[in-house]
Protein backbone atom coordinates (compact mmCIF):
# COMPACT_ATOMS: atom_id res chain seq x y z
CA UNK A 1 0.00 0.00 0.00
CA UNK A 2 1.67 3.44 -1.22
CA UNK A 3 1.98 6.18 1.66
CA UNK A 4 -0.59 8.91 1.02
CA UNK A 5 0.86 10.81 3.70
CA UNK A 6 1.36 14.76 2.57
CA UNK A 7 4.81 15.82 1.83
CA UNK A 8 6.19 18.85 2.87
CA UNK A 9 5.61 19.79 -0.91
CA UNK A 10 1.51 19.22 -1.33
CA UNK A 11 1.37 21.40 2.47
CA UNK A 12 3.14 24.72 1.19
CA UNK A 13 1.18 24.40 -2.69
CA UNK A 14 -2.01 23.37 -0.38
CA UNK A 15 -1.15 26.95 1.62
CA UNK A 16 -0.30 28.83 -1.56
CA UNK A 17 -3.67 27.94 -3.25
CA UNK A 18 -5.95 28.53 -0.34
CA UNK A 19 -4.04 32.29 0.15
CA UNK A 20 -4.88 33.04 -3.62
CA UNK A 21 -8.69 31.77 -3.06
CA UNK A 22 -9.29 33.97 -0.44
CA UNK A 23 -7.27 36.81 -1.85
CA UNK A 24 -10.27 36.71 -4.80
CA UNK A 25 -12.55 37.42 -2.16
CA UNK A 26 -10.30 40.45 -0.68
CA UNK A 27 -9.42 38.08 2.82
CA UNK A 28 -5.70 37.77 3.94
CA UNK A 29 -4.74 35.56 6.68
CA UNK A 30 -1.20 37.35 7.59
CA UNK A 31 -0.17 34.48 9.73
CA UNK A 32 -1.49 31.71 6.88
CA UNK A 33 1.57 29.02 6.35
CA UNK A 34 2.11 25.22 6.17
CA UNK A 35 2.84 23.49 9.66
CA UNK A 36 5.96 21.69 8.87
CA UNK A 37 6.15 20.33 12.34
CA UNK A 38 3.48 18.13 12.04
CA UNK A 39 4.89 16.03 9.07
CA UNK A 40 7.28 14.90 11.62
CA UNK A 41 4.41 13.76 14.08
CA UNK A 42 4.59 10.66 16.11
CA UNK A 43 1.03 9.80 15.30
CA UNK A 44 0.45 7.84 11.87
CA UNK A 45 0.59 9.29 9.12
CA UNK A 46 1.74 12.60 9.58
CA UNK A 47 -0.95 15.08 9.56
CA UNK A 48 0.93 18.08 7.37
CA UNK A 49 -1.22 20.36 8.89
CA UNK A 50 -2.04 24.43 7.56
CA UNK A 51 -2.03 26.37 10.02
CA UNK A 52 -4.58 29.18 9.26
CA UNK A 53 -3.64 31.55 12.49
CA UNK A 54 -4.81 34.52 13.71
CA UNK A 55 -7.30 37.22 12.41
CA UNK A 56 -8.65 40.09 13.54
CA UNK A 57 -12.87 40.32 13.26
CA UNK A 58 -12.87 42.13 10.17
CA UNK A 59 -11.22 39.70 8.58
CA UNK A 60 -12.86 36.76 10.20
CA UNK A 61 -16.30 38.35 8.77
CA UNK A 62 -14.63 38.79 4.94
CA UNK A 63 -13.83 35.33 5.17
CA UNK A 64 -17.51 34.26 6.65
CA UNK A 65 -19.09 36.29 3.62
CA UNK A 66 -17.37 34.52 1.08
CA UNK A 67 -17.78 31.26 2.37
CA UNK A 68 -21.36 31.80 2.70
CA UNK A 69 -21.55 33.52 -0.89
CA UNK A 70 -19.58 30.34 -2.66
CA UNK A 71 -21.44 27.57 -0.48
CA UNK A 72 -23.49 24.69 -2.02
CA UNK A 73 -26.04 23.39 -0.70
CA UNK A 74 -24.33 20.05 0.47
Amino acid sequence: MPDRSPTAYDVTLCVENLRTALALHGVTLPSLRANLPSLGAAYPPPAGLVALGNCDTATAHALAVALRGTATGR
